[in-house]
């Protein structure tokens, strides 16, 4: 097999070929990335036997650890968003905040919903909101576009359980109770610089255009005012949203608080368990929110398998694609010849998660390829797993560009012309990774001093 620098040149083929098949030839990322893993293989001299066994051990190996926990994610967010309340949780926070904070309102409602709701799907649910509450309180509309805009991207980069970081947990072997603790640490102040203040006063220069404040809604947004629809009530709402997470952090606290194999400790040890988590909160949400679905619930599960399976596939092949440049030996060489050019871990995996990020546009195949090959480096080289991995998701955030379906639902759903979304969407996004990655930083001076870090 190839060693040596030709190992960095055969990298760099390799992630060109996968780039070039995504956004030149519009190639499926799942059938892209798994040419990439055999031209990877083909390149390094590896056997023909060991390309095979090492593609399929790297697929399975991610989706024993991710497979169900994406099929039950997705069930639960078209559960939450059939029943409407997604809405009665965005309504929720606006009232706390009121109208005058109703831009940190909206940053907020970004930041949770977008947990259980990928961000496709939560932009063009919200969108309706926003135009209201720009005809509301006067303010551009291109600042509450921006202020939703950096809440999703944030969460849906880094807090668990949305999928992308669910992946970079499993590879990085990360407790998921400190991982979401530490992206909550990690996110919020990100989304409060990149979507708050950044989007505030870009809204003050707008006078005129797309993006300035709303003065007349449309007839079907008008009669959404009237809320005809029966919601489910705050309360309700907000445990639904919530009740994996409270299942997934208790598991973390009687670890730690309870001897191991007490009656206690092995019983949310089960319950908390990620699988165990996501599948109790889908059977509770289908029963607690049934009476205000109008579909049929089924329905929901059908269309829920349908959207998860292309992320399982896409995810499987990631870890392909990565199992494969762990054995080819490409990822090992890339830690020594970075600690030889002094870049640490933490900014070389924010930089090639950022660079993956841009290049081919999904933040999730960004997330998947980067930590599938980081993953092993950090466990063999004793590094922080938990600050890496932060930097990976933080990665993911920003520098989207024209090749990401995101830059076009918010340029779209927003009535945007190309000025206004790259400054809503790809500047605030940038800003916000940026800012994601100064949070990872900080937490690295408490390294040792806090639990998991």
């Amino acid at each position: 097999m190839v060693t040596g620098p030709m190992l960095l040149v055969i990298f760099v083929i390799s992630i060109a070929v996968l780039l070039v098949l995504i956004i030149t030839f519009k190639w499926q990322p799942f059938v892209a990335l798994l040419l990439a893993t055999i031209i990877t293989g083909l390149m390094v001299r590896m056997p023909l036997a060991d390309i095979a066994k090492n593609m399929t051990k790297g697929f399975g190996d991610t989706l024993a650890g991710i497979g169900i926990v994406i099929g039950l994610g997705v069930m639960l967010g078209q559960l939450l968003a059939a029943s409407g309340a997604t809405t009665t949780i965005a309504e929720s926070i606006l009232r706390l905040f009121g109208k005058q904070k109703s831009v940190l309102a909206v940053t907020f409602i970004g930041w949770i919903v977008s947990i259980p709701v990928f961000f496709d799907a939560a932009f063009v649910i919200l969108i309706s909101l926003l135009r209201q509450l720009s005809k509301k309180t006067g303010i551009a509309f291109v600042t509450f576009v921006t202020a939703l805009a950096m809440g999703l991207i944030a969460t849906h980069a880094v807090v668990v359980p949305t999928p992308g970081p669910l992946v970079v947990a499993e590879n990085f072997k990360l407790d998921l109770g400190p991982f979401f603790l530490y992206a909550c640490v990690v996110t919020i102040p990100a989304v409060i610089v990149g979507g708050f203040i950044y989007g505030t006063m870009i809204g003050r220069k707008v006078t005129t255009g797309p993006g300035a404040a709303i003065t007349e809604l449309s007839p079907d947004e008008m009669e959404a005012l009237d809320h005809k629809k029966q919601l489910p009530g705050p309360s309700r709402s907000f445990l639904m949203l919530l009740l994996p997470i409270i299942l997934i952090l208790l598991n973390t606290i009687t670890a730690v608080t309870f001897e191991k194999g007490s009656m206690v400790q092995s019983f949310f040890g089960f319950v908390g368990e990620k699988n165990v988590a996501l599948f109790i909160s889908v059977i509770v949400a289908a029963f607690a929110l049934k009476p205000y679905i109008k579909e049929n619930v089924q329905d929901i599960y059908v269309d829920a398998m349908k959207a998860a399976g292309i992320i399982i596939f896409i995810t499987g092949a990631g870890g392909a694609f990565g199992n494969s440049i762990k054995a080819s030996g490409i990822g090992d060489y890339l830690v020594t010849t970075m600690q030889n050019w002094s870049i640490p871990l933490v900014l070389f995996g924010w930089i090639f998660s950022q660079i993956l990020r841009s290049a081919q546009g999904s933040t999730t195949v960004a997330l998947v390829t980067t930590s599938a090959i980081l993953g092993p480096v950090v466990a063999a080289q004793g590094g922080s797993a938990m600050l890496v991995a932060l930097a990976v998701c933080a990665g993911g955030i920003g520098l989207s560009l024209p090749n990401d379906s995101g830059f076009w639902v918010v340029n779209r759903f927003s009535n945007f012309g190309m000025k206004e979304t790259f400054e809503c969407w790809t500047i605030a996004g940038t800003i916000t990774g940026v800012t994601a990655l100064i949070m990872v930083i900080i937490l690295g001076f408490f390294q040792g001093m806090l639990p998991g870090l």
